[in-house]
């Protein structure tokens, strides 16, 4: 006689604890209690039945909803505070490529939907990669308003190769592109922008947004503060990018005339101004940037393509090779990053500077 799979229980019932497909808030699976008074038999029937209504996806909330309509709600509700470069990427990937499955119900939603979007952005790694990251912040939510059966959410991510995306690869500025930030015929406004993003390596939104009161030329100091992100074109103040951007950075002295020259003969409140005396626009920003490029490749005898981004990282290279003399944490601050940010991009610096024969030597050089 077979053994019964199923143990009465004191109050009469069979009972069983069955994964309905969905999570908990910390992350566990989420089971439903399935009982019968009948029998172990009857309880394992109703276990099954269960089961194939999961791996169906019947054991969600039923909707009729689509892929993209669900997608631009998401957006709008959980994206709409984001800095305007995130929204961007967003409108890009959900206005531009979702569509794609314009027709498609989202309970309907499998690996070879995703696949058709990779497909379709073939040539655009980095592309593909936000691609992938948004279906499954979608889906994920989709999941949590138990919307989506997470089982059917973990096998589309499980049986899809990662996208292989390596980012360009960043340098340090040359020595003709240092001679020519020195060298390039610019007005006082254009030239203390530059040195700024040369000597003091802040983000060109944290350039931008600085003001008179910022500055501190007794102290040959600089305070971020804040940042400019820009709506249709006009800049809108923020917060820094992090709790870490909030810092007091140095001006050096290689820089540092020229920042006083122009702080000194302007009456303005914010630094960097178009005619009117506003904060630039992203218009006047990038006829400014062409200003400064035009002068640089006068004085290289070629084009350039440097970018205001370059020469926070070139900054942040430099005080890479000052190690030990500077330490990983205090680069951090003065980047406005963490060090994890730092170590996983300038490592690979790092241990170029170390010698570790010479450590070794020199840690047991009084032995005996």
């Amino acid at each position: 006689m077979a053994t019964a799979k199923y143990t009465r229980n004191k109050d009469g019932y069979f009972s069983a604890k069955v994964w309905d497909g969905t999570y908990t808030d910390g992350g566990r699976k989420h089971r439903k209690t399935i009982r019968s008074k009948k029998s172990s038999k009857d309880l394992e029937n109703q276990v099954k039945a269960f089961e194939r209504d999961v791996e169906e996806r019947k054991a969600v909330k039923q909707t009729d909803i689509t892929f993209w309509d669900y997608s631009k709600m998401w957006k709008k509700v959980y994206k709409s505070q984001t800095e305007a470069n995130t929204r961007a990427m967003y409108d890009n990937i959900v206005d531009k490529h979702f569509k794609a499955l314009e027709g498609v119900k989202l309970q309907d939603i499998s690996r070879i939907h995703l696949q058709i979007m990779l497909n379709n952005a073939k040539d655009k790694k980095r592309t593909q990669q936000q691609i992938v990251m948004t279906y499954k912040q979608v889906l994920k939510a989709a999941v949590e308003e138990q919307l989506f059966p997470a089982n059917v959410m973990d096998d589309i991510f499980k049986h899809i190769e990662p996208v292989k995306y390596k980012p360009e690869e960043k340098r340090a500025l040359t020595p003709e592109e240092v001679k020519a930030v020195f060298a390039a015929d610019l007005n006082d406004q254009d030239k203390a922008l530059l040195y700024i993003l040369y000597g003091c390596g802040l983000r060109r939104e944290e350039a931008l947004a600085l003001t008179r009161f910022n500055v501190n030329l007794t102290k040959k100091e600089i305070s971020v503060t804040r940042a400019f992100e820009y709506t249709k074109g006009q800049a809108k103040e923020k917060g820094t990018k992090s709790e870490n951007g909030y810092r007091q950075v140095p001006i050096p002295d290689k820089v540092f005339p020229a920042v006083e020259k122009f702080i000194k003969s302007t009456n303005r409140t914010n630094l960097f101004t178009m005619r009117t005396g506003q904060p630039m626009s992203k218009s006047s920003y990038d006829k400014a940037w062409g200003r400064i490029r035009k002068a640089l490749s006068k004085v290289l005898k070629e084009e350039t393509d440097l970018t205001a981004h370059a020469f926070r990282h070139n900054y942040c290279s430099n005080l890479c090779y000052q190690i030990p003399t500077i330490s990983i944490k205090k680069i951090a601050q003065l980047m406005g990053d963490t060090e994890k940010v730092v170590l996983d991009v300038y490592n690979h610096m790092i241990l170029e500077k170390e010698d570790a024969a010479k450590a070794v030597n020199q840690a047991f050089k009084s032995g005996t």
